[in-house]
C-alpha cells in the first residue's frame, strides 16, 4: 500500500450496510421516517420548553431543551447522508465533508453525554437535597453546566479533526462503517495517526468515561436515598422523577459502550452496525418520546400552549 496525503483524496467510500440492493429501498424508507419521528420529536420539545416560561425556568426541562438540540444536531449529521446513499446507492463522501460529518458528529455526541450528566447531577440534587434544590440548582449554575456540557465536546471535536487533517491514508479509501467515525477513518489511514492513537486511550476515553462516572456516582446517591425513604409511595414518587433519564442513560450509554468498548475489525460486524443504528438514529428518537409522551409536565405544556393560541 502506499501512502497518499489525505488532501490528495476528494473523495472516500463508505462501506455502507451488508444488504442487498434490493433491500436498501425498504432501509431508506425506515431511516426516513425515523428521522422525521426524532426531528419532529425534539423539535417539538425545544418548542414547548422554550415557549413555556414554567418548563423553561425548571433545571431538569432546562438542561432537556439542550438535550433535545444536541440529539437533533446528533441525527442530521448522518442521517441525510445516510439516506442520500441509500437512495443513489453510491456510497462515496468528499473528504471534507468526511471531515465536517466526523467533527459534528463527536460534538453533538459528547454534547449529549455531558447533558446527561448533568440531569443525572439535576436529579441528584433533588432527591438527596431537596431544601436546597433551588440555591443548589440556581439559574447560573445550570447556564454554567450548559456551557461546559458544549464547549469541552466543540473543544474536543476540534481538536481531533485538526489532528485528522495531518493523516495519509492508503490506497484503500474504503472506510468500514457507514458514515465516517473516528475509529474507522483511522484504520484506513497509514501515517500521522500516532498522536491521535495516544490521545484516545487518554484525553478521548475521560471525555467519554468522564460523564458516565459522574451519572453512576449520582445515581447511586439518588439509590442509596430512596432506599432510606420508609413509605413504599414515597419510593416510588422518588423513582418516578428519575424513570425517564435512566431509561435514556441505558439506551445511550449501552449502545455507545458495544460499538467503542470491544475489539474493533475491518469486517462489518452486524451486532455494531445494529448498536451504531441504536447510538446514532434509535436513541435521538426514543429520546423525544420518553420524555414528551410519557411526561405529564410537558402535555400540559402542551395544553396550555395551545389554549393560549386558540382560545
Amino acid at each position: 500500500m502506499s501512502p497518499g496525503n489525505a488532501t490528495d483524496f476528494s473523495e472516500l467510500f463508505l462501506r455502507g450496510f451488508p444488504i442487498q440492493p434490493e433491500f436498501q429501498r425498504l432501509l431508506f424508507l425506515l431511516f426516513l421516517s425515523m428521522y422525521l419521528l426524532a426531528f419532529l420529536g425534539n423539535a417539538t420539545i425545544i418548542f414547548l420548553i422554550r415557549s413555556d416560561l414554567q418548563l423553561l425556568h425548571a433545571p431538569m426541562y432546562f438542561f432537556l431543551s439542550h438535550l433535545a438540540l444536541a440529539d437533533l444536531g446528533f441525527i442530521s449529521t448522518t442521517i441525510p447522508k445516510v439516506l442520500e446513499n441509500l437512495l443513489s446507492q453510491k456510497w462515496t463522501i468528499s473528504y471534507h465533508a468526511c471531515l465536517v460529518q466526523m467533527y459534528f458528529f463527536m460534538c453533538f455526541g459528547n454534547s449529549d453525554s455531558f447533558l446527561l450528566a448533568s440531569m443525572a447531577y439535576d436529579r441528584y440534587v433533588a432527591i438527596c437535597f431537596p431544601l436546597r434544590y433551588s440555591a443548589l440548582m440556581s439559574r447560573k449554575r445550570c447556564h454554567f453546566l450548559a456551557a461546559v456540557s458544549w464547549a469541552i465536546p466543540i473543544a474536543h471535536s476540534l481538536l481531533y479533526t485538526i489532528l485528522m487533517t495531518n493523516i495519509s491514508f492508503c490506497d484503500s479509501r474504503e472506510i468500514p462503517h457507514f458514515f465516517c467515525d473516528l475509529p474507522s477513518v483511522l484504520e484506513i489511514s497509514c501515517s500521522g495517526r500516532s498522536v491521535i492513537e495516544m490521545l484516545i486511550p487518554t484525553e478521548g476515553s475521560v471525555e467519554i468515561l468522564g460523564p458516565f462516572v459522574l451519572v453512576v456516582i449520582s445515581y447511586m446517591g439518588i439509590f442509596y436515598t430512596i432506599l432510606k425513604i420508609p413509605s413504599n409511595s414515597g419510593k416510588k414518587k422518588a423513582f418516578s422523577t428519575c424513570g425517564s433519564h435512566i431509561a435514556v442513560v441505558v439506551l445511550f450509554y449501552g449502545s455507545v459502550s458495544w460499538v467503542y468498548f470491544k475489539p474493533r475489525s475491518n469486517n462489518l460486524d452486524p451486532k455494531k452496525i445494529v448498536a451504531a443504528v441504536m447510538f446514532t438514529m434509535v436513541t435521538p428518537m426514543l429520546n423525544a418520546f420518553i420524555y414528551s409522551l410519557r411526561n405529564s409536565e410537558m402535555k400540559a405544556a402542551m395544553k396550555r400552549i395551545i389554549r393560549h393560541h386558540f382560545h
